[in-house]
């Protein structure tokens, strides 16, 4: 099935099949994959009088598996809970980056970017405007990266390009020959400038034509860019730069679900209101009006009844949609707990062992959104503070060094019980008592926990309460 309703998804030859597949597999994430299909569940019949195969219809219920899977996923990812901390030796690094983090609410692209990445890849751009950072997440169906020959994973430069309508391109100030056209709009981002396009007409092929209005120089001396492939394995577009779609493998199943539960209500609707059999009726010219207030006369060999059908069936689609969500998230590593199972309060490492598959998929994720997206982006911060004078909160930073080692340290994937916090306190009492850790490295252990954003900063405090009086 859903190859077939791929089929119906116009081509465009002029654009790469990766932007196709990258476009269909969107498509699911966000609902819009059945919007190709010409009739409504209800539409059994078309103007003249034809049937209207399934394949034809779309499903009357929707249950977005695809997308709840990629989104309980980034929940553990990147969630208000689950972001990580960026440290570092270099204090001024460690309290610059941190700041930043929450001016720019990077918790939120990163939560943008991981679910739009879910395809195969998301981009993140990093600006300075007015000495203020700014980070936005780019699609990456129409954009294509380059890399540098000499260094295969820095980025040499990316080319978005797709086409407009040109009335869009009018409304957002563009002078065009012929607003009715389609247009290619284009950008290239590189080491030294952001470089905008002139819109072209789509069928005509010409050097494409700087807009110096629109095209800006950086000068950061590397393409402000982050590109982040979703996992690793083979991408559904066959391309080396999407990485493997968080979801592919259970979306079959969804519309198979779809499907059956779209018949199990359209059952349910025809048990409320079955078809009237009536056999030899004492009056045809008579309007037949159904309800237990009306009487039907029919001749001594004429009977009626109504078309009725079991309940198993439902019960049996029910049942049936219930294995199928199992072996789709499964597949997928999705969150397969019922909170029915659950009769009391559970333990952070219960919890853990209970949804062990999301955890896993979660902690791949960490892998490429956060050592790699994340550290990249902060690495690009030090490096835009050597060029540009930056504001953060307001206030003028001192330069940090831009080779400072940089880690995230990641809170737990579920909050630590009253009975977990006394034992992780009673640890490490011990070794820090026996010599075994440091005090800083007891105090970053439960820094999560306990909201300490400052573990420095902690310290002082501790030592300053610590001291004796007078």
């Amino acid at each position: 099935m859903f190859e077939t309703i791929c089929d119906l998804i116009p081509r465009d030859p002029d654009l790469p099949a990766r932007a196709r597949a990258l476009d269909i597999l969107r498509r699911v994430l966000d609902g819009t994959l059945y919007d190709v299909l010409p009739n409504q569940f209800h539409e059994e019949r078309g103007a003249g009088g034809e049937y209207i195969p399934l394949r034809n219809r779309r499903p009357s219920v929707r249950y977005a598996l695809c997308r709840v899977v990629a989104e309980d996923s980034v929940a553990l990812l990147f969630s208000e809970g689950h972001f990580p901390t960026i440290d570092s030796p270099d204090r001024g690094a460690r309290t610059l980056l941190a700041d930043v983090v929450k001016e720019t609410r990077l918790n939120q692209v990163m939560i943008e970017a991981a679910m739009r990445g879910a395809i195969g890849s998301a981009a993140v751009l990093m600006r300075v405007l007015r000495g203020r950072i700014f980070f936005a997440v780019l699609d990456t169906v129409y954009l294509t990266p380059r890399w540098d020959p000499e260094a295969p994973d820095t980025l040499a430069e990316i080319i978005e390009r797709y086409k407009v309508p040109g009335a869009t391109l009018q409304a957002a100030g563009y002078q065009l020959d012929d607003p009715a056209g389609e247009y290619w709009f284009m950008r290239r981002w590189d080491a030294e400038s952001e470089t905008w396009y002139l819109p072209a007409p789509v069928g005509f092929d010409a050097v494409p034509v700087v807009d110096t209005t629109r095209s800006v120089r950086h000068g950061l001396g590397f393409v402000p860019i982050v590109w982040i492939r979703n996992l690793p394995g083979p991408s559904a577009s066959g391309d080396a730069n999407d990485g493997a779609c968080t979801f592919r493998a259970a979306i079959e199943t969804q519309i198979e679900i779809d499907y059956q539960l779209s018949q199990a209500g359209r059952g349910l609707k025809y048990s409320s209101d079955p078809t009237l059999l009536i056999k030899e009726p004492a009056s045809t010219d008579t309007e037949i009006v159904k309800g237990a207030a009306n009487a039907l006369v029919v001749s001594e060999k004429g009977d009626a009844k109504l078309l009725e059908i079991g309940g198993t069936a439902s019960a049996a689609v029910i049942e049936y949609v219930r294995t199928l969500r199992e072996f789709a998230l499964e597949s997928v590593h999705g969150n397969r707990a019922s909170a029915d199972r659950l009769t009391a309060a559970q333990s952070g490492r219960a919890l853990e062992l209970m949804n062990q598959g999301l955890i896993w998929l979660a902690d791949n994720l960490r892998v490429s959104y956060g050592e790699g997206a994340l550290l990249g982006l902060a690495r690009m911060v030090l490096r835009a503070a050597q060029i540009y004078p930056l504001l953060v909160q307001g206030q003028s930073i001192a330069v940090p060094d831009p080779t400072a080692r940089l880690s995230l340290n990641w809170p737990r994937w579920y909050p630590s019980s009253a009975d977990d916090r006394q034992k992780d306190a009673q640890t490490l009492s011990t070794l820090a008592a026996a010599g075994q850790i440091s005090r800083e490295t007891a105090v970053k252990a439960i820094a999560d926990t306990y909201d300490i954003e400052d573990v420095s900063a902690e310290l002082h405090r501790i030592a300053a309460e610590q001291k004796p009086m007078g």
